[in-house]
């Protein structure tokens, strides 16, 4: 494996795992993030405190607020900021691409304003050719995890598999397993379509409705995400592997869930607002729970438990009678997708 100058644009938990992930693969990895009080940090501890704390990072790592600096001469760019910020991030970073980095969008999300995934809010950004050059990674995946070195299996998906094949290169290691496939589309919308149905499954462990509840919800869920992401391109295949079923149980069962915690929030009798400050963190299923539902609506794609997700958390609908409501739904024939 060849040594590469790689810039990771955010120094949020995730971002700060894959930069730990590169730099003990060998590479020269510069960490961006924009604010300077949290650059000092960084550069002072060796730990990121804000977002992982007490975990020791590796180093050698180069962290800077000055995204001009981090992407000097680099030959991979790893996009690592919540997906509401791809947009500005990518415009910030626009006059220091060149025609030969290789870029990797990691954000979880769908846009509010436009409906598109993160990969073509890079390339309607950046342009066309540098849309071209972008790879997804996604898959069950938690930060803290994946600092500790503990056993971790992703996806990346690329429209051309030398890009795909170059990034699994640089991220594969002993402890992080790296698949790759070129299904952009279905790898995107697990990856974001999941949050929604991990906030509806937290909202059910909060009510204390049981396991036999969450279970279905995740199962459902996984037929509601199907049912989108086909009609929008995806393969069927896609959502069985670990961008799909994978990431949806961890992120639906997991302890460290933001999304489900949220939603456990929530079912115990919070806000959204309390529910959000509960949590701490971004929360990428609130919004990507909007632009699900305003998605599938104009699609005329089924989706009764994003709905009520919607309801709950936009227009603060009861979260029992909501649950009460999907079970008290017409009865049909299981469908898949």
């Amino acid at each position: 494996m060849s040594k590469l100058a790689v810039a990771v644009l955010g120094a949020g938990s995730w971002g700060t795992a894959l930069a730990d992930v590169l730099v003990r693969n060998g590479h020269d990895v510069r960490l961006w993030a924009r604010n300077e009080a949290h650059v000092e940090e960084l550069r002072s501890e060796n730990t990121n405190e804000r977002y992982l704390p007490g975990l020791e990072l590796a180093q050698p790592r180069f962290v800077t607020s000055d995204i001009g600096e981090a992407l000097d001469d680099t030959d991979l760019i790893v996009l690592a900021c919540p997906s509401r910020a791809v947009r500005e991030v990518a415009e910030l970073a626009a006059p220091y691409i060149g025609r030969r980095q290789l870029l990797v969008s990691t954000s979880k999300g769908i846009d509010l304003a436009t409906h598109r995934r993160m990969s073509e809010v890079v390339g309607d950004t950046l342009g066309e050719n540098v849309g071209h050059r972008t790879v997804v990674l996604s898959g069950p995946s938690f930060a803290d995890e994946l600092i500790r070195q503990l056993p971790t299996a992703v996806v990346v998906a690329g429209h051309a598999e030398e890009r795909a094949l170059a990034v699994q290169a640089a991220f594969r290691n002993g402890y992080f397993r790296v698949y790759t496939q070129h299904d952009m589309i279905g790898v995107e919308l697990g990856g974001a379509l999941k949050n929604v149905i991990a906030v509806a499954a937290g909202i059910s462990d909060g009510l204390e409705l049981g396991s036999n509840a969450r279970a279905a919800l995740i199962n459902r869920g996984l037929a509601e995400v199907v049912r989108l992401a086909v009609r929008l391109g995806a393969a069927e295949t896609t959502l069985g592997g670990l961008a799909g079923l994978g990431d949806l149980v961890l992120t639906c069962t997991g302890p460290l869930s933001r999304n489900r915690s949220f939603g456990m929030a929530m079912g115990s009798g919070r806000s959204k607002f309390e529910a959000l400050a509960h949590t701490g963190q971004v929360v990428e299923g609130v919004w990507t729970t909007r632009a699900a539902y305003e998605l599938s609506r104009s699609l005329g794609v089924e989706m009764p438990i994003t709905e009520s997700v919607y309801r709950i958390v936009y227009d603060g609908h009861s979260p029992r009678k909501e649950l009460a409501n999907l079970m008290a739904r017409e009865p049909k024939p299981e469908r898949w997708g």
